[in-house]
């Protein structure tokens, strides 16, 4: 039984004879703190702005209520991903937001399992339109 077990094991997902190694399209860099909608869009945001960016400005750019990007906030600052700072601008509240070293660096972490998740899938998509060709009457 073992020795079934980990023939299975060697076979990559999605194909009973490939030659891949286990876990190909396992993808463990998609980090789910990331990977959520909200979250990846104020990662994103803040990633093309290095200097930060306040609080309205983020929330108009991801489309997202106070709340919810109050809360999407704090769940990355708990993860060391963003630095909120408060201060003033004139006599008014200001809040800048900016991603961390650690914030970026996992960011384009991510973004490169992303782009192997879409290598892939393109790859699988030209190999269907090969197979498709080959079975279509000449």
């Amino acid at each position: 039984m073992a020795g079934g077990k980990r023939e299975r094991d060697k076979k990559s997902p999605g194909s009973a004879s490939s030659s891949s190694s286990s876990g190909s399209f396992a993808y463990e860099g998609l980090d789910r703190l990331i990977h959520e909608r909200a979250r990846l869009a104020i990662l994103s945001s803040l990633a093309a702005h290095e200097n930060g960016l306040t609080f309205n400005d983020l929330k108009d750019l991801c489309a997202l209520t106070d709340g919810n990007l109050s809360r999407q906030l704090q769940m990355l600052k708990e993860a060391a991903f963003v630095d909120i700072e408060k201060g003033m601008s004139g006599n008014r509240p200001q809040t800048i937001c900016r991603l961390t070293r650690t914030g970026r660096k996992r960011f384009i972490e991510y973004v490169a399992e992303l782009e192997k998740v879409v290598s892939n899938a393109s790859e699988a998509a030209a190999g269907l339109q090969q197979d498709e060709r080959g079975l279509s009457p000449a």
